[in-house]
């Protein structure tokens, strides 16, 4: 049968709406000041770093949703593994879960990927799994990026730099000895939005207590092999932290604005920065 005029089959109209979905993306990925992505013939001339975002305590790979975009469409690979237990994989919640498990979580994702030259971005609790992960990773990072995050020592469990005996309380009055339920809620990450807090209070989850109890093990250095940078985001939660990434010769930022979790409150300005982590000898 003779289509009338202007009429469109399938093929045009998947074709004409990738062709738009494009334009207007990359339309307001500008307008949000992160730069749009390179054009497909560029990409043979040039490799970017893939991202890989680990979110922190009580949260998933949820969190990371308004920002990935951004990386995606600046033309990176970007991964927001979710850990055992948490959001998604809630269903896996056990008590045997501790640290290593976490780590496994993300080298699983590194391996099975095959994945190299990564930006590997630990926020919170995410920091003292990426310290694991740079141990075992073989080569496969370029850079350690901790956002608002822990900076473990070797032999130091998450434990040691909060209120342990507090911790250990609400673990034995209200988690069943075994999980840590989410005495912080949207608003103490520094979430205002009332839509962004309803969002995030419904996706908290409990964090298997392990996690926070099981010692990491440091033996490795990474030098210069890997590079590394700090963001704060709160002036009063990790100062500890970001003062000994100082000390150690970090690439220090602050981006006090955003709040805890500033890839909720923040997503352009935080891709912004990441990008300028990710470009070569940034």
């Amino acid at each position: 049968m003779k289509r009338p005029p202007h009429s469109m089959n399938r093929r045009d109209f998947v074709l004409a709406a990738g062709v738009g979905g494009a334009m207007i993306a990359a339309g307001s990925l500008q307008d949000a000041g992160v730069a749009k992505a390179t054009p497909a013939g560029d990409f043979q001339s040039m490799t970017k770093p893939t991202f890989v975002l680990v979110h922190g305590a009580w949260h998933g790979g949820w969190c990371w949703k308004k920002m990935a975009p951004l990386l995606r469409e600046a033309g990176h690979d970007v991964f927001t593994p979710t850990l055992t237990g948490l959001g998604e994989r809630v269903h896996l919640l056990a008590p045997e879960i501790d640290l290593t498990t976490h780590i496994d979580d993300v080298l699983g994702v590194l391996e099975y990927e095959d994945l190299t030259d990564v930006v590997l971005v630990g926020h919170s609790y995410g920091g003292m799994v990426i310290s694991g992960v740079a141990e075992r990773a073989d080569g496969r990072i370029a850079h350690l990026v901790y956002l608002d995050a822990f900076l473990p020592e070797d032999g130091k469990a998450l434990r040691d730099y909060a209120p342990g005996d507090i911790l250990d309380g609400m673990v034995n009055t209200t988690g069943d000895g075994w999980r840590l339920p989410s005495f912080m809620f949207a608003t103490d990450f520094g979430v205002t939005d009332e839509d962004d807090i309803a969002w995030v209070n419904a996706r908290l989850g409990d964090q298997p207590y392990k996690t926070f109890t099981q010692p990491l093990d440091l033996a490795a250095d990474p030098g210069d092999a890997i590079q590394r940078a700090y963001i704060l985001t709160t002036q009063d939660t990790f100062v500890p932290h970001a003062a000994r990434a100082q000390q150690l010769g970090f690439d220090y930022h602050e981006l006090f604005s955003a709040g805890h979790d500033s890839m909720v409150t923040q997503p352009a300005e935080l891709a912004a920065l990441f990008l300028k982590l990710a470009q070569p000898g940034a």
